[in-house]
């Protein structure tokens, strides 16, 4: 599996709402091993199981902040949020070279079951916080650059389309700030 199944916008796929889970299920293992080995071999934080073609309610995360190393969670959501903001850039492994800054609560709760089929309820800060709402943003099919402004989603989109018919160029919407380099702290995906 790995890579090349790791689905990229415009595909339809990644709109489309995920199932959740039913546990035990043995073919998870599996699931969860092949989304670890596509986010480590991209160089991301997090992926949700859509970008891999899976519609299921599934997300990894891999933050080396506290436990969350290696966090899996099924059937994850957000149960509250603080009303407190934070502005940050995000890049995502489904829209790839497009950065842009995402504003997004500091800190959340996240119930959800792990690996062992436990009901956890996760208060995360932070990075923690920041790469769970976005994974479970594609578990709903919402892209990081819905929650972008009208008129820098349409340049990102437009840029988008137009990079994958070849037509990148000084004039093209993306040779502008939304559109960068990958930092080497790793991309939510």
């Amino acid at each position: 599996m790995i890579s090349e199944n790791l689905r990229t916008f415009p595909d339809p796929f990644l709109r489309k709402r995920s199932q959740e889970v039913v546990l035990p299920d043995e073919s998870l293992k599996d699931l969860v091993r092949d989304m670890f080995e596509t986010m480590d071999t991209e160089g991301g934080i997090g992926l949700a199981a859509p970008q891999i073609g899976v519609g299921k309610r599934v997300v990894v995360v891999s933050v080396e902040e506290k436990e969350f190393e290696r966090l899996v969670l099924f059937n994850p959501v957000i149960v509250s949020f603080s009303s407190e903001t934070v502005l940050f850039e995000e890049g995502c492994l489904s829209v790839p070279g497009v950065r842009a800054d995402v504003e997004r609560p500091s800190s959340v709760v996240v119930r959800g079951i792990t690996r062992s089929g436990r009901l956890v309820e996760i208060a995360a800060v932070e990075m923690v916080a920041r790469v769970l709402q976005h994974e479970i943003d594609h578990l709903d099919g919402v892209l990081f650059i819905d929650r972008l402004g009208p008129d820098e989603k349409a340049k990102v989109e437009q840029g988008l389309l137009r990079l994958r018919q070849g037509q990148r160029g000084a004039g093209s919407p993306l040779a502008g700030s939304t559109f960068a380099e990958p930092r080497s702290t790793g991309t939510i995906t």
